[in-house]
């Protein structure tokens, strides 16, 4: 009998298992990209990499490494500034301020870059202002500082991309236990002191990962560094592609992307490896934030009304002059073609992500195998890597894949079909599946975590079957996490630029191509109705992130 239960086992092993089976091709869906941009960068038709290594490359690698540095220590000083204000004092607007300072995530970088260009253009309304004010006449007659440069690309993300730090560090910041602060006080150190001492080493996790997000978003823009035509990594990408028509030499580029990427998460890690910091159970009290009064609390009060300003009250302030001075666009058929790509395209990838999600995260529970646990936390690469990296990934071999397949079918049945994934939205939905995976994989795996196993053993034991425990017990009890993971990763789509101006098929618009598309050849007021689009839809997903991550001061 012993023999029969031991040689049973490795039946049982090998017995295929759908829900295994089913995480396994979700996993190798969201990695293929990945693998396919490496094979095109080790195997290239045309191998350009001596002839970019000797003339492009050093300058877009310099000038992507001073971007990232840049906006990431930039976003890092605001955003964990305007956390500690809010948690720790009270000052006039503070209430106001707490959410106000994540509007910024709705606005797009590149609308805030087009938005700043109009402001401060030559004849925008900041220098003619000047002119009339001092008598100049001309440009030669006062210095400005240039407008479409690094520094302004810096600013300018940075701008837009801070909340992802002030949001960890805020959160971080407002656990800490109040009797560290107390004690420190009482020693007679002062709030800088506190800052640097206590505040900053216990928060240093939260805010090096939120850091982290922010240069991995600043690698991935394309339209702000293409409008202030600083040469980067990822307009190497479009240039050496679309201009230079060389797909192998885009797929090196993009593994330079890819290395950095995955350099800057390595050393994230490695940096809070070793810091563990936890609360003392039952000693922990919440700290109790000291009222600003005076000279203090009107510095506090500009320390956060500016990032909000410069981030969201400024480009949608700009954009919107614009959207309302010339009502007939409004009507423009176009427009509304475009909205509806993007809400269909947007909707059809925002729920196959949240799906494939959920599916992958219950079928490894399920399954136990080792190959699905191991490929899970691999997938989560999608979010990092760039989305002109993913369509290099996804465009050339699904197109070689579709005229394969087109010659194909025109050989058997003398019917041209055309080509079917590429000429249509496949290629786009794909690029968003692959780019937000990580949102939607890890929404699943959190609100699974919270629903107690005794639930889905208690509905088992009553007859139903994996797939009815799934739909019965487990869904219910985590649609709002869903939900959220559904509204977030259709806003990503929405404002997603580099992966569609790449990915979408001719002659199809969305509000981010056409944003992009006219203010490209400076028609502002054009792209202004697009962009307002943007922006409504991209705030209802702010102010739900913001009630989400409420705080009872």
């Amino acid at each position: 009998m012993d023999k029969a239960l031991s040689s049973a086992k490795p039946q049982s092993r090998l017995k295929p298992d759908p829900w295994s089976a089913t995480a396994l091709l979700i996993s190798l869906v969201v990695l293929a990209p990945i693998v396919a941009v490496g094979t095109l960068a080790l195997f290239p038709s045309e191998n350009i990499w001596p002839h970019l290594l000797a003339t492009t490359l050093p300058r877009y690698l310099g000038n992507t490494l001073v971007l990232m540095a840049g906006v990431g220590l930039l976003a890092a000083l605001v955003g964990t500034g305007a956390a500690w204000l809010i948690a720790r004092y009270e000052f006039p607007l503070a209430r106001w301020f707490e959410w106000l300072l994540l509007l910024p995530l709705a606005v797009p970088a590149y609308v805030g870059a087009y938005a700043l260009v109009d402001l401060l253009e030559y004849a925008g309304p900041v220098q003619t202002a000047l002119r009339a004010a001092f008598g100049w006449e001309s440009a030669r007659d006062y210095w400005f500082p240039e407008i479409r440069s690094l520094g302004s690309a810096i600013i300018v993300l940075a701008a837009a991309l801070y909340p992802y730090v002030y949001l960890l560090a805020r959160a971080a910041f407002h656990e800490q236990s109040g009797a560290s602060e107390e004690v420190a006080m009482s020693l007679g150190q002062g709030a800088l002191r506190r800052l640097r001492r206590i505040g900053l080493p216990l928060a240093r996790p939260a805010v090096a990962a939120g850091t982290a997000i922010v240069m991995m978003e600043a690698v991935n823009d394309f339209g702000t560094v293409d409008y202030f035509a600083v040469q980067t990594l990822t307009t190497g990408i479009f240039s050496t592609w679309l201009e230079g028509n060389n797909a192998g030499g885009a797929a090196q580029i993009a593994c330079v992307v890819l290395l950095l990427v995955i350099c800057l998460v390595t050393l994230e890690k490695i940096s809070r490896r070793k810091a563990r910091f936890f609360n003392q159970g039952g000693r922990h009290r919440a700290i109790s934030r000291k009222r600003l009064r005076g000279g203090w609390a009107l510095l506090a009060t500009l320390g956060c009304a500016l990032p909000f300003t410069v981030g969201f009250l400024i480009p949608a302030g700009t954009i919107l002059i614009h959207a309302l001075a010339r009502a007939e666009l409004w009507a423009d058929p176009a427009l509304y073609k475009a909205a509806w790509n993007t809400v269909v395209v947007g909707s059809l990838a925002a729920f196959l992500t949240v799906t494939g999600g959920l599916l992958l995260v219950y079928g490894v529970r399920l399954s136990g195998r080792t190959l699905p646990r191991l490929l899970q936390p691999i997938t989560t690469i999608g979010y990092a890597a760039p989305g002109a990296v993913l369509a290099v990934g996804i465009l050339l071999p699904l197109a070689t894949f579709d005229n394969a397949m087109a010659d194909f079918v025109l050989g058997l049945t003398g019917f041209d079909p055309g080509l079917i994934l590429t000429g249509s939205s496949f290629a786009l939905v794909l690029a968003y599946f692959v780019r937000f995976f990580a949102i939607g994989q890890g929404a699943a795996d959190a609100a699974l975590e919270r629903v107690s196993p005794s639930l889905s053993m208690a509905a088992r034991s009553l007859g139903r079957r994996q797939g009815q425990v799934l739909k019965e017990v487990y869904m219910p009890l985590i649609k709002g996490s869903v939900g959220s993971a559904l509204l977030l990763v259709f806003v990503d789509c929405v404002k997603e630029l580099p992966a569609t101006l790449l990915l979408r098929p001719f002659n199809y618009d969305t509000l981010a191509t056409r944003v992009h598309d006219q203010a490209s050849l400076e028609n502002l007021s054009d792209a202004a109705p697009a962009a307002i689009f943007i922006i409504v839809v991209s705030l209802f997903a702010v102010i739900l992130l913001a009630r989400a991550n409420r705080t009872n001061f």
